[in-house]
């Protein structure tokens, strides 16, 4: 994961960018010893490529001990080459500093920056004596940047530890957050699991039992009680057959005939055509698009939806026109059905059809929502993705 301070590490970048280059500037334009000069900048400028070509990788990758002090060392040296050839170079500070926080941890990096900032006054020292014109007004400034820099160094630090702790954290949070989503998801398996088992053994396995017991009656009823043994085959043909009608409606509660056979869109369209055939109403059906690929309960929500306003608009909507669509928008399917019926009033309706849509909805994280007046009914069902 991306934390804040890798997201933002671009403008720290700019920041040494403008520090070299306003340096190296000041560098030429100040040096009187063409040598001088030329050794300031060929050092300023391996520090800029040190840090392009091998300090980018060993801060933003988080590189071995080893690698971050080897990379401290050659950035001390580097400025120290440049300040003893030109002290101008000293404005290179501004880059140096927060590198070398964003290498080491606080103390060590506190000591090189400390040394870094007095290499100033010892460049002056080194090249013009202690009556160097800039001398006096290089030892205050040097106290003042060594307690500006070990202050920003700690702001710095501060910040890169808060925003990798909240990196952390988010990481954490999301892992629970899907181990949360796993562990529903296996209750909720475990919670069907043993609701089918219970279906199976109060229906079909009762049945079964029942049949097993008849056929062993049947076995010794055939030579000495053939009546009886007629009356217990047709009592076991009636038993299979209503062990069949049960693992049929099994079935059909888990996956609808309509959609094993084919596709949501396939299927509302069946139920359209059906409606037009059977009433003679004008019915148009539209599919916006293609429609994405869902869990089956959400294809059955809007299958049953479906199939509850069709019926509505059967048996009492008076309509002459209907119109069914199906679409995907921000994310959701949506249902939408429209008649130009007599209209009803939704608050006032106490069956089950409103009711039972709206609960298969907001099981599966759906809405349900009717608008219905003297001009006609509309039905916008909303199941998630």
């Amino acid at each position: 994961m991306t934390d804040a301070w890798d997201r933002f590490n671009w403008l720290w970048e700019i920041l040494f960018a403008v520090a070299y280059v306003a340096t190296t500037v000041l560098v030429v334009l100040d040096g009187s010893d063409p040598v001088r000069t030329a050794v300031a900048v060929a050092a300023l400028t391996a520090l800029a490529l040190t840090y392009l070509l091998w300090g980018r990788r060993v801060v933003r990758n988080d590189g071995h001990r080893r690698q971050r002090w080897a990379l401290a060392v050659v950035v001390v040296a580097l400025v120290a080459v440049a300040m003893f050839a030109n002290t101008t170079a000293s404005f290179i500070l501004f880059m140096v500093c927060p590198l070398l926080f964003s290498t080491l941890e606080f103390r060590p990096a506190a000591v090189l920056t400390t040394v870094a900032i007095l290499l100033s006054p010892a460049s002056s020292i080194a090249n013009d004596g202690l009556r160097g014109p800039a001398l006096h007004i290089l030892l205050p400034m040097t106290a003042i940047l060594v307690v500006f820099g070990v202050l920003s160094g700690k702001f710095i630090l501060h910040v890169i530890e808060e925003s990798r702790g909240r990196a952390d954290l988010i990481a954490e949070l999301e892992e629970s957050r899907a181990e949360v989503a796993r562990l529903s998801r296996e209750a909720g398996t475990a919670a069907e699991r043993e609701r089918l088992a219970r279906e199976i053994h109060d229906t079909l396995a009762q049945g079964f039992t029942s049949i097993v017991t008849l056929a062993e009656a049947i076995k010794s009823e055939l030579d000495s009680d053939p009546a009886a043994a007629r009356r217990h085959v047709e009592l076991a043909a009636r038993t299979a057959r209503e062990n069949l009608a049960e693992a049929r409606t099994m079935v059909a509660a888990l996956a609808p005939a309509d959609l094993t056979a084919g596709s949501l869109a396939d299927a509302v369209r069946r139920l359209a055509d059906r409606l037009a055939d059977e009433t003679g109403l004008t019915v148009r059906y539209e599919v916006d698009g293609a429609l994405p690929a869902f869990g089956m309960a959400g294809e059955v929500v809007l299958l049953r939806g479906a199939q509850e306003s069709l019926n509505n608009v059967r048996r009492h909507a008076g309509a002459s026109a209907v119109l069914v669509r199906l679409s995907v928008v921000h994310g959701s399917v949506r249902l939408f059905v429209r008649d130009d019926g007599a209209g009803f009033d939704p608050d006032g309706v106490s069956g089950f059809g409103l009711r039972g849509m709206r609960s298969r909805a907001e099981q599966v994280g759906g809405t349900l929502s009717v608008r219905s007046g003297p001009s006609g009914t509309e039905l916008t069902l909303e199941v998630p993705a």
